[in-house]
């Protein structure tokens, strides 16, 4: 299972999934056809489930883990990837942005990794992989929201280690840095802070969707079964400087 793969890092990640021979089920509100095409050139099964993640509930999210076992039998991995952001100073910041970011953010990931829980538990076995954010270490600017929803995914990760790791069940996260997608074109297209985000990156450039796919499969795999509660970041080296 993952959540936003219409696009960016989302679609990056899923196209790792299916690389790996998993068969993919995306949870998102709108279809994404490559991908579709993508999974199914490669042999592995491609399935969606119109999920409206700004406005899921616990109930909802039982209902999609229930409605996927029907067909699959079992879940082995859980990516909680979708993300948005929004933009403004913290004293005129709108409650409906900072519900909106934080619905999508945090609150859904909770619901499914709740809801997946129970059969990883049964089972004994399961991966949950968040996709935290260099804001879950740092505060940003002018995103008082996603800072926060992203801190809490950092949070999440840890506690439902904690509480599920006795089960044999890893959760995870990755940190992605600045990368190359839809979210960050106002900061790329901004010659002044482009250019300083770039100085500070020793790897000197923007990341993109394949960078994160070692470290996912990594973190999805047997190879990391000792691994939990990590938050690891790919970032170019950002956090060192």
């Amino acid at each position: 299972m993952i959540t936003g793969t219409t696009r960016g890092l989302g679609q990056s990640l899923a196209e790792a999934l299916a690389e790996a021979g998993a068969a993919v089920v995306a949870l998102d509100r709108s279809d994404n056809p490559h991908l579709a095409s993508f999974c199914t050139s490669l042999g592995t099964s491609f399935k969606r489930i119109q999920t409206d993640l700004q406005k899921i509930s616990q109930k909802d999210a039982e209902r999609v883990i229930h409605s996927i076992l029907d067909e699959y039998s079992h879940i082995d991995i859980l990516v909680n990837n979708a993300g948005i952001s929004r933009r403004g100073d913290v004293d005129k910041f709108a409650e409906e942005d900072w519900l909106d970011v934080l619905n999508v953010n945090l609150t859904a990931p909770f619901y499914l990794s709740r809801a997946v829980s129970q059969p990883f538990m049964a089972q004994r076995s399961g991966k949950i992989i968040n996709v935290a954010s260099m804001l879950s270490f740092q505060g940003g600017t002018r995103v008082p929201s996603y800072a926060s929803s992203k801190h809490g995914i950092a949070g999440l990760t840890k506690s439902f280690a904690i509480a599920l790791g006795p089960y044999g069940i890893n959760v995870n996260a990755l940190a992605p840095g600045f990368m190359d997608t839809d979210l960050n074109q106002l900061l790329k297209n901004d010659p002044e802070r482009n250019a300083s985000i770039l100085k500070r990156i020793p790897m000197g450039r923007w990341g993109r969707g394949d960078d994160l796919k070692g470290a996912l499969i990594f973190l999805a795999s047997s190879m990391s079964d000792y691994v939990n509660g990590a938050i690891i970041p790919v970032d170019g080296g950002w956090l060192t400087t």
